[in-house]
């Protein structure tokens, strides 16, 4: 990617939120700034918002319980939202879900608005509801994400592990999308974040023209479903202009 092809960039500060449309053809690279960055996540189809990220069916198709290099994000209508076709972390979280504010209280204390402006404390869930109220959405509709940036591992006996500072600062991932789609994200903590004080980080999101995805395409070609996946994402489009 030359400085030519990029169609836009934004910085997302920490503990904010965007939400916006990504079209079919463009890459997103988001980019930890600093490093120990958090991003939950999730994709609807713009055109009929009840079609939205599947967690189950993303991890089960593709036999894994975390998100990298070549895997795809799956709607619940077996089509693909996105493809991660680069990544320098190695392992995304997938079922964690969001800090809610009685996490980030209990953890933090309590900075408002009216108190702290931009400098509020902000966890995932409100912060998503408020940008997926934008388009008519609401609790309902949260299901769950994906953290970028975030790794949780179990040990022997099940528990599960947050692994502090897993994204060093210039790590990115970037995500082609195959479909039209809503993208809703949140940089406010991760739910299992050990962090003594609260200390998000912001993100740089860049936008670019995709290649066209070849036949040999890594992602199209990592298990079958992925093949499968990609013909009814290209027939959902079939004869569009």
């Amino acid at each position: 990617m030359t400085t030519s092809a990029i169609l836009w960039q934004e910085l997302i500060p920490a503990g904010h939120h965007w939400s916006g449309l990504i079209r079919r053809g463009v890459v997103l690279k988001l980019t930890d700034v600093e490093g120990g960055a958090n991003v939950a996540t999730l994709f609807y189809n713009p055109e009929d918002k009840l079609e939205r990220y599947n967690m189950a069916d993303t991890l089960k198709a593709q036999h894994t319980a975390f998100l990298s290099k070549g895997h795809v994000c799956y709607s619940d209508m077996g089509r693909i939202f996105c493809s991660i076709i680069d990544d320098s972390v190695g392992w995304h979280d997938t079922f964690c879900g969001l800090s809610t504010a009685s996490q980030i209280t209990a953890r933090y204390g309590d900075m408002r608005f009216g108190q702290a402006r931009n400098d509020m404390y902000q966890n995932g869930q409100d912060s998503l509801l408020i940008e997926l109220a934008k388009y008519g959405l609401g609790l309902r509709d949260l299901v769950p994400n994906i953290n970028f940036f975030s790794k949780v591992s179990p040990d022997t006996t099940g528990k599960l592990h947050y692994h502090a500072q897993h994204s060093v600062a210039g790590s990115s991932v970037a995500l082609r999308f195959e479909m039209n789609t809503l993208v809703a994200l949140s940089t406010a903590p991760h739910p299992l974040s050990d962090q003594a004080y609260y200390a998000p980080k912001p993100i740089l999101l860049t936008a670019y023209v995709a290649d066209p995805v070849a036949a040999d395409d890594l992602c199209r070609q990592h298990c079958s479903q992925n093949t499968r996946g990609f013909v009814l994402t290209e027939r959902y489009y079939a004869g569009a202009k």
